[in-house]
């Protein structure tokens, strides 16, 4: 655990040689400075926890002036910092406008030890809290603005997933940056959770974010976070990711879709395990362990120049891949039948069983949606299926496998001709198949449909593509 940082000012060189020694043998670093100045200038570059001022200086002994002006400025300069002000001439007009400048307690000299201890730690402890609900607070927004899996009951009787789940298991009691691949809908975003809940992190947040949705002009704001009044919109302080997953585990999902520019300043942090909050200008610690997750050949996107090599490596510490679900038969039918439990309970709905004829026709279809399109299946037939089981023709994948096949790139025309599917069923095997045929690169799909970024996204997610 880092030591926390105070800030001393006093005019009196005893004054801070005591506090010096007290407060270092408590464990705390010290900067100390003599005059209010010195005091502004120290807090524009460095960060500290807590900042311990005189009431008055050189200029001015018994007032206070000096000292209620020196904390209206500090204020102002960073509102949330907590300041303990003390002084030989205390009066309790004094103390009232020191508290109303912004001071969060008062001491008098000569103070007493475990006061002055009591006072320091009180205000350290309310300004954690306070900044864990605001991080909690931002965290709760970012959950419900997206759906994210929990890694809870992970099924694994194939011999693919028992290897990659010994292998996560490993790497879980390490520190090094993870990169999973795989298609989409393999569940990378629920083992990069498993990873973190069974790591040294796991007390602390694991924080997704999907790169590919994130605006080009908002990457800074949402990676990093920003002051109230950085720029037009900012109307309040905003807390980023990287400081969301302090202490705990940054998922980076659809790595591949940072722009070029992004990545530069996403590696700079990467490195030099810093970052700023825009508009500010100290450095705030980066500690966070990376996990990231991409679908894209990025060999292929580093030599077409659309991927960082430098980056590539400092996230690529190890590389897994998670099979795709025809790549692990066994999984199938416990995980279409979990599926069926689970929406069984969400919408109090009595589940109907799987016959041989479906859980067959189920381990023989390709899934090129793979766990996401069996669970909206799954969902689906709790719905569509009014009989005690479902047969293999409730599943209706025959239309599907049909239209399947047939995803070259001359297929639209086919799909748009196929009388016996929906429009939605057109869109999404339209997706599929421009997907396949960019190689599942969804800058390159995107742009092909005329589609931004985020309306990409949209469409993915609403059919358990994304």
């Amino acid at each position: 655990m880092k030591n926390k940082k105070i800030l001393i000012a006093d005019d009196d060189l005893n004054i801070i040689a005591s506090l010096k020694y007290m407060l270092s043998e408590e464990n705390f670093d010290i900067l100390a400075m003599t005059t209010p100045e010195a005091v502004l200038e120290n807090l524009k570059r460095e960060s500290v926890d807590l900042v311990l001022i005189d009431m008055n200086f050189q200029q001015d002994t018994t007032s206070g002036s000096e000292g209620l002006q020196l904390v209206e400025a500090i204020q102002q300069f960073d509102e949330s910092l907590p300041i303990i002000v003390m002084t030989g001439w205390a009066t309790i007009d004094i103390a009232v406008d020191a508290m109303r400048a912004g001071a969060k307690d008062f001491i008098q000299k000569p103070w007493n030890n475990e006061r002055m201890l009591s006072a320091i730690n009180t205000q350290l402890k309310l300004v954690s809290i306070d900044k864990k609900l605001n991080r909690l607070n931002q965290e709760n927004k970012l959950l419900r603005s997206q759906s994210f899996p929990e890694s809870t009951g992970i099924i694994a009787q194939s011999l693919a997933m028992k290897t990659l789940l010994s292998s996560l298991e490993e790497l879980a009691q390490s520190d090094m940056s993870i990169l999973l691949t795989g298609d989409n809908g393999t569940g990378k975003s629920m083992l990069a959770a498993y990873v973190h809940q069974r790591s040294s992190r796991a007390d602390n947040s694991f924080v997704p974010v999907n790169m590919g949705a994130i605006p080009e002009s908002l990457f800074e704001s949402e990676m990093f976070g920003h002051l109230k009044g950085a720029f037009t919109d900012a109307k309040e302080n905003r807390v980023g990711r990287f400081e969301m997953a302090e202490q705990g585990t940054l998922f980076l999902d659809e790595l591949a879709n940072i722009p070029m520019a992004q990545q530069a300043k996403l590696l700079r942090v990467l490195e030099d395990q810093k970052f700023e909050v825009v508009g500010s200008s100290k450095s705030l610690n980066a500690d966070v362990r990376i996990i990231s997750a991409t679908n894209c050949d990025l060999a292929k996107a580093i030599s077409e120049q659309q991927f960082r090599q430098d980056l590539f490596y400092r996230l690529n510490t190890i590389q897994l891949r998670v099979p795709s679900l025809r790549e692990r038969i066994e999984d199938i039918e416990p995980l279409a039948n979990h599926f069926l439990q689970s929406f069984s309970g969400k919408y109090n709905i009595v589940a109907p069983e799987l016959s041989l004829e479906a859980i067959d026709k189920l381990q023989q279809y390709t899934w090129p949606g793979n766990i996401r399109e069996l669970s909206h299946l799954m969902e689906k037939l709790l719905f569509t299926c009014k009989k005690t089981t479902i047969g293999g023709r409730d599943l209706l994948l025959e239309n599907i496998h049909h239209s399947a096949s047939e995803l070259d790139e001359d297929s639209d025309d086919k799909l748009a001709n196929n009388s016996s599917l929906s429009l939605d069923e057109i869109e999404k095997l339209s997706l599929i198949n421009r997907l396949k045929h960019h190689r599942g690169n969804a800058t390159e799909t995107a742009k092909s449909l005329g589609l931004s970024r985020s309306g990409f996204y949209r469409r993915m997610s609403k059919y358990g593509l994304d």
